[in-house]
């Protein structure tokens, strides 16, 4: 990592100009306090924590690059030809401008949150005392679970395929402490380690979340308690659970990853399916993140600004991210009364586009909505597709499978035992997690290794190597 990342700092300064908002409690982060003053009193100590949070939601991290654009251009599902301005990245020309800056932002932007995260446990406990016993181990989980997530998903870009021979190559370094040493680069297999512990650790530590015995709790009390409320916008047990399942099964680890994830299935009812009404019925403020189902996500002040520049109908064709009309009906079977295509994808009748744009992340008409600026970060149809490819009965697979699709408008369509459980299964993948930034890790933990073209109606790409194990930037590999 650049030196000038690998800093002793005082405190996590963020921008006051992010959104103030509930969004994250209301809780207004302080612009470069002294690190005592920070940690002074728990209100302030909020305030570095929703700083944390606030990190994470950059356009550089989950707000854009690692779920709505980025990512989601490595996996195909855009058309991307050779007159877009983003051709570069959907043809994997990693040493290219704008990609190579890109992977820079993304990685050093990862790394100086760690460090961060890292200051923030280190100044816990050097100011000991001033959160109680509960709330300081609900702070250091979240925070823990965070740094594990980050990890994980550099692994997940820059690592090796994981489930061959190669996790025994060098991958990523592992950063726990604020340290101004430069870590070495680790084994993909000692990472995974480093990735499990520190989930486990969390999850002792969010042993007493309030989601555990009240939910996601999202109403607003004005109380003075509302910064543990909103759990589903935190790392919250359950998220680390769901995250357990995730890191599991791309290791290979089946049953570790069921058994993580029947613990949140068996709370499933905290995060409930998204209704017709919800989802179809209501035509100016449709959820179309399904909040309700969200198990951790973040919010993205910019995130508006983003789908204006990313996906509006008013952009040019060399601009917009939308996909080939063709590879679009193929994901989705052409099944229009699907939710995840009636609510998303809309040939507009601006712009003077003749093919579906994403709608996803557009706003909606009342501004008060609470899944405004919504980016979800792990679903519980997730959980429900790790339990169906992990399932060591074939019938239960197919039941976890059927759950997600009956709750997804295909209440006459489910699939059966006749049917091949991976193939079912790379099809929810590609429908569910549009905007979300799975599907390209689905491709390299599965080891698919030809897809679709999203630059042709027909035809697939080859991923190599090269493709699948983005290279490090330059900034972390000239100091080494």
């Amino acid at each position: 990592m650049k030196k000038k990342y690998i800093k002793s700092i005082l405190v996590v300064v963020f921008l006051s100009s992010l959104f103030s908002c509930k969004k994250y409690l209301d809780v207004k982060p302080e612009d470069r306090v002294l690190e005592a003053d920070a940690y002074s009193t728990q209100k302030k100590i909020n305030s570095v924590l929703n700083g944390l949070y606030l990190n994470l939601a950059n356009n550089s991290l989950y707000g854009s690059n690692l779920t709505l654009s980025t990512v989601d251009i490595l996996a195909q599902r855009y058309n991307v030809g050779s007159l877009h301005t983003l051709y570069n990245t959907g043809a994997y020309a990693y040493g290219s401008k704008p990609t190579i800056d890109v992977i820079d932002n993304i990685w050093t932007s990862a790394y100086t949150s760690i460090l961060n995260i890292n200051a923030f446990n280190d100044n816990l406990i050097t100011y000991k005392g001033v959160l109680d016993a509960k709330t300081d181990s609900i702070y250091r989980g979240e925070a823990i679970g965070m740094r594990a997530m980050l990890h994980f998903d550099m692994l997940r870009l820059f690592g090796p395929r994981y489930s061959t021979a190669d996790s025994l190559n060098t991958s990523i370094p592992y950063y726990t402490e604020p340290s101004t040493k430069i870590a070495d680069l680790l084994p993909a297999n000692k990472v995974m380690d480093l990735i499990l512990a520190d989930l486990a650790m969390a999850e002792g530590l969010l042993k007493n979340d309030p989601i555990i015995a009240n939910g996601v709790m999202s109403t607003a009390t004005n109380d003075g308690t509302d910064f543990l409320r909103n759990r589903n916008y935190r790392f919250n047990y359950y998220a680390i659970k769901a995250l357990q399942a995730r890191v599991n099964l791309y290791r290979g680890n089946n049953s570790g990853a069921f058994k993580a994830a029947k613990v949140v299935l068996d709370n499933a009812s905290k995060f409930p399916w998204v209704t017709i009404t919800n989802a179809l019925n209501e035509k100016a403020n449709p959820d179309r993140v399904f909040v309700t189902e969200m198990i951790s996500g973040i919010q993205n002040s910019k995130l508006y600004d983003n789908y204006l520049n990313t996906f509006s109908p008013d952009l040019e064709d060399k601009n917009i991210l939308a996909p080939n009309p063709t590879r679009l009906a193929t994901v989705f079977e052409s099944n229009v009364n699907d939710y995840r295509y009636n609510l998303n994808w809309v040939v507009p009748s601006t712009g003077g586009k003749s093919y579906s744009v994403f709608l996803k992340y557009a706003d909606v008409v009342d501004k008060t909505k609470p899944f405004r600026f919504t980016i979800p970060l792990v679903k519980i149809s997730e959980m429900y597709y790790i339990a169906a490819e992990t399932a060591t009965n074939l019938t239960e697979s197919f039941g976890y499978l059927n759950t997600v699709r009956n709750n997804r408008g295909l209440l006459n369509l489910a699939v059966t035992t006749t049917a091949t459980l991976n193939s079912e299964l790379l099809k929810e993948y590609q429908k569910e997690f549009y905007g979300e930034g799975q599907l390209f890790y689905y491709y390299k933990r599965r080891n698919i290794l030809s897809i679709p073209n999203g630059a042709a109606g027909s035809g697939n790409l080859t991923l190599t190597t090269k493709i699948l194990v983005l290279p490090l930037p330059i900034s972390e590999i000239q100091y080494r």
